[in-house]
């Protein structure tokens, strides 16, 4: 699994409060950390670095992922007029450099593309690669929310193999289970980054047909499976898929983080799994 810290900015912890959570998740064996820049109007990376910065040696405990290439109107960018994609290699160069500084960190283990961007040019991509890989910034590149083909033509430019696609992957929204996404990655053996498994909340409180379906499936199947919370079956349907998605968690409630670790010993049928899938689409496989 993968500490996500989209959310850090909302936790209203203070430096220390952050550092023991990042040691606590550690220590569950969760050392993977998901960033991008743009996280918390552009701040949570400086907030993880205010704890990093507390005991620097934890930086070797941890694989830190970020993202860019999303431009957001900000206080931090008050000429932006939209928001818009920017996969051009001064951006992506620039990205990087504002991300190791504001996380205090000399390299990211992993840098992804956030979105697929319309005027992305792979050559131009893969130089930007090609020199945050020489100078030592980056040690692996992937991607996020791409398709098949988006993934194939950066693939294409690049030498070496983009290390995942994070996607959104949730009983209510799994999309890529069926256009081809997951197939593609199980053929290439690259596990996807699943975001958002929880839906946002809607899981837990959404009053939409499909939700409410849904939600009754996985308080069923929750029993059956000696009284499993509805967010473990949730996070052992997403891992249940062959192509061994990586849950990203995005609590800051260390209770929490364990609990979703549990998920690991729940062990989903065949039967189980697609009884979600049909309380999701409403109707039985074809």
């Amino acid at each position: 699994m993968v500490q996500g810290y989209w959310r850090l900015d909302d936790w209203q912890m203070t430096p220390q409060q952050r550092l023991s959570f990042l040691k606590a998740h550690i220590d569950l064996g969760i050392t993977t950390v998901d960033h991008a820049d743009i996280y918390g109007d552009y701040r949570c990376e400086t907030l993880f670095g205010q704890a990093l910065n507390l005991d620097p040696s934890v930086r070797d405990d941890i694989q830190v992922v970020s993202k860019c290439d999303i431009n957001l109107v900000s206080e931090a960018a008050p000429n932006r007029k939209i928001n818009h994609y920017d996969t051009s290699y001064r951006h992506i160069l620039a990205s990087v450099d504002n991300s190791l500084s504001r996380l205090g960190v000399e390299k990211l283990d992993v840098l992804l593309l956030h979105r697929p961007d319309a005027l992305m040019d792979a050559d131009e991509v893969a130089e930007a690669f090609t020199t945050l890989r020489h100078h030592g910034k980056v040690a692996h590149f992937g991607v996020s929310n791409f398709t098949p083909s988006q993934f194939d033509l950066l693939q294409s430019r690049w030498d070496e193999s983009l290390v995942t696609n994070q996607v959104e992957i949730n009983p209510l929204r799994f999309d890529v289970v069926h256009d081809g996404t997951l197939d593609q990655l199980q053929r290439l053996r690259i596990k996807p980054m699943a975001w958002s498994c929880l839906a946002g909340g809607e899981m837990f409180n959404g009053e939409s047909e499909q939700a409410v379906r849904v939600r009754d499936t996985l308080h069923a199947i929750g029993e059956e499976l000696g009284g499993a919370t509805i967010d473990q079956v949730i996070y052992a349907w997403v891992m249940r898929h062959p192509s061994q998605p990586l849950p990203i968690i995005g609590s800051g409630n260390i209770e929490r983080v364990k609990a979703a670790k549990a998920a690991y010993d729940l062990n989903l049928t065949r039967e189980q799994w697609y009884r979600i899938w049909v309380a999701s689409k409403g109707h039985n496989v074809p």
